[in-house]
């Protein structure tokens, strides 16, 4: 059994992986931290967690997870790199949550304006389908953004084969990726029957996207919609040649096709489709020859596939489980 520990339990990523590791039957949640919560009942905080979840926040400290042999990190950017270093020297896998390692150092301190206090780590992006046996050999894992993953896992088959000029990835995303405190855009008069872009061109996770789709130019534009998960992406995909639709659908089915959580398919993907289940689905293939232009959508749920899912997906990997385990279960619909 292994033995799992939370740092930062208390937001919707800390409460979301508390709901997947529960029924996990290789995981046993050991240990679960908050700095605001200390004290306070598991499910005092997380209330549909009653009579499911029977722990207690501990204090947010890597001395208290000692005995675990994983740690997710569900802690805010620039915090979890003060963690991190003493979680590995106390030999404990770590999969972290924050975007504190996903970068390179140098990138990262332009995007979120802080230095970094533990440059020179190795760190396996964890993007489950495409570095798995990445994932398999490493001790640190930094778990792609919600944004990334669906943007990049929609583009990355055809990019792989070189046929990519530019992409614009156009994405619309559920009031719960801004976290559990209120702001002005998640503010229900503010949101109700409205989308909301924002940060144009400008959004942190657009480094993120960059950094995977290297040799091909990238936009990003993210919008919030008044939907509570998911996250439903348009990739705007320019190719250098024209290429027939039927070839770049077989070539997406054949890239996949070893992966048990991508399922594509011809129609256009729904987010009710994926609502609490570790998918992403891609679909919605269209092509338009003048322009050599090919759309693509994807659609997954942002708070598993795009957090805490895909946490315990690479979780698996790293412990030579099938990769399934824990999180093969559909989607909520409607």
């Amino acid at each position: 059994m292994i033995k799992v520990g939370i740092i930062g339990g208390t937001g919707y990523t800390g409460g979301e992986l508390l709901r997947v590791l529960y029924n996990h039957p290789e995981a046993e949640i050991s240990v679960v931290t908050s700095r605001s919560n200390e004290n306070k009942k598991v499910s005092d905080v997380h209330k549909y967690l009653r009579n499911i979840v029977d722990l207690t926040f501990t204090k947010t400290d890597p001395r208290s997870v000692s005995e675990c042999d994983v740690v997710f990190t569900a802690v805010p950017h620039t915090k979890a790199m003060e963690i991190v270093p003493r979680l590995l020297d106390s030999g404990i896998k770590v999969i972290d949550l924050s975007a504190d390692y996903r970068l390179d150092f140098e990138i990262y301190e332009r995007v979120y304006g802080v230095k970094h206090k533990d440059k020179g780590r190795s760190a396996v992006y964890g993007l489950s389908e495409l570095y798995r046996e990445e994932i398999r050999n490493s001790s640190l894992v930094a778990n792609p953004g919600c944004f990334p993953t669906g943007a990049i896992l929609s583009a990355y088959p055809i990019v792989s084969k070189g046929y990519v000029e530019q992409i614009i990835f156009d994405s619309k995303t559920g009031i719960s990726g801004a976290g559990a405190s209120p702001t002005d855009n998640s503010h229900y008069p503010n949101m109700a029957e409205n989308v909301i872009p924002y940060k144009l061109t400008a959004h942190r996770h657009l480094e993120e996207m960059r950094s995977i789709l290297k040799g091909v130019r990238v936009s990003f534009t993210p919008h919030i919609v008044p939907v509570i998960r998911g996250i439903l992406t348009t990739a705007h995909i320019l190719l250098k040649k024209t290429s027939r639709l039927e070839e770049i659908i077989e070539l997406y089915k054949k890239y996949y096709k070893k992966d048990p959580f991508i399922r594509v398919f011809s129609d256009i993907p729904s987010l009710s489709y994926v609502r609490g289940a570790n998918f992403c689905d891609i679909g919605g293939f269209a092509l338009e020859v003048e322009n050599d232009r090919l759309v693509v959508v994807s659609a997954i749920d942002n708070l598993v596939k795009g957090a805490a899912g895909q946490a315990v997906q690479n979780m698996n990997i790293m412990f030579g489980l099938n990769e399934k385990t824990g999180l093969f279960y559909p989607g909520i619909s409607p």
